[in-house]
């Protein structure tokens, strides 16, 4: 870091408190707490996932479960099915072990320090500071992805890409913590990276540090990126088996939970075939298929692939020796569907369902 021209250390914390304090973030719902369940609860679906989205899942989870003694006394399938949409469900299954954990092993009350907070489930080192931060006003830093591209920008330094690389950004975002306004401090670091600079078209006309930023002036210049070969994005097809049943007690619908690892792991799913042949022999093992017909297909894009969805809908009268557990299913009412943990184009799919 030393020879670089550009942001003065000194200064970066003093100009980045009254930045925030003019112009960051001050109305989002869990600044109004230093409630640690709440920012917890909010750190967790922020990550790899936009604040915009966040604020429509962000209320209703608090509606369903207010502290973390509601969460830790709910079974997974009821916090999977609050976290349908959010994608990346490991990490509702993480929040649901970690307030088992707070209940358990601290009487219901979350660590106030950083390293004690760490030790829980899905809880990494930067979320961990910003609890300890915004909640007991302890000096920590944090270094999230947003943060490591701010500062890596602001210093002139790489992206981290080992560990002493990282061991060294680490350190650099401790020595920059301010005596005073850690939290305002700590609130324009995600704000700086979430709102201006972002990792393409990076506003640099608002940023405080526009004046001598690297990165805006151009003074320190990367040196040329070698080409990458990154791997063509690939479709995944699938015939969604969508069995219906009409039962004395009213229509079901045949799910299956979804194995711990893959795509959608853990939820309950509309069982996966590779071809529409394959998903009548099941349906054939489920009952006597009375009809079938093709959906109109699903377009689902994950981070990584995108899922082409062809809902199949088979009308059965199923056996009576199809019991729940068997194949790894069960019939569920529509109403008891939707509440269980579902992927989102399958909530979408049976939601739209009349439930007469």
């Amino acid at each position: 870091m030393s020879g670089t021209r550009g942001i003065d250390p000194r200064g970066f914390a003093p100009r980045l408190v009254a930045w925030q304090r003019e112009h960051g973030r001050h109305d989002l719902p869990w600044q109004r707490s230093r409630d640690p369940y709440r920012v917890w609860v909010s750190e967790i679906m922020l990550q790899q996932t936009r604040v915009d989205t966040v604020l429509r899942y962000y209320e209703p989870f608090l509606r369903r479960f207010p502290d973390v003694r509601a969460l830790a006394a709910a079974e997974l399938d009821e916090v999977l099915a609050q976290w349908s949409g959010l994608g990346y469900y490991r990490r509702a299954r993480n929040l649901h072990a970690c307030a088992r954990q707070v209940c358990e092993r601290h009487g219901g009350e979350f660590p106030r320090s950083r390293e004690g907070l760490e030790a829980l489930a899905g809880i990494g080192r930067s979320t961990a500071a910003a609890i300890a931060a915004f909640c007991f006003g302890r000096r920590e830093a944090i270094l999230d992805a947003n943060v490591q591209r701010v500062l890596a920008r602001a210093f002139a330094l790489p992206r981290p890409r080992d560990a002493a690389s990282l061991r060294a950004m680490w350190e650099l975002a401790e020595s920059l913590l301010p005596e005073t306004g850690l939290d305002a401090y700590t609130q324009g670091l995600m704000d700086l990276g979430a709102t201006l600079c972002r990792p393409t078209r990076p506003d640099c006309l608002l940023c405080p540090f526009a004046a001598d930023c690297p990165r805006h002036l151009d003074e320190t210049p990367a040196a040329p990126a070698l080409p990458v070969a990154r791997p063509a994005r690939r479709t995944l097809r699938w015939v969604l088996l969508w069995a219906r049943s009409e039962q004395a007690d009213g229509a079901r619908v045949w799910l299956q939970r979804r194995d711990a690892q893959g795509i959608w792991p853990g939820l309950w799913c509309l069982p996966g075939h590779d071809d529409e042949q394959q998903a009548l022999q099941q349906a054939r093992r489920l009952g006597e298929v009375l009809e079938h017909r093709g959906r109109e297909p699903l377009r689902h894009v994950l981070t990584h692939m995108d899922l082409l969805l062809r809902p199949l809908e088979v009308r059965l009268r199923a056996h009576d020796g199809v019991a729940d557990g068997d194949q790894a299913g069960r019939w569920f009412s529509l109403e008891q569907a939707l509440a269980l943990g579902l992927p989102a184009p399958v909530r979408r799919l049976l939601a739209a369902e009349p439930t007469g």
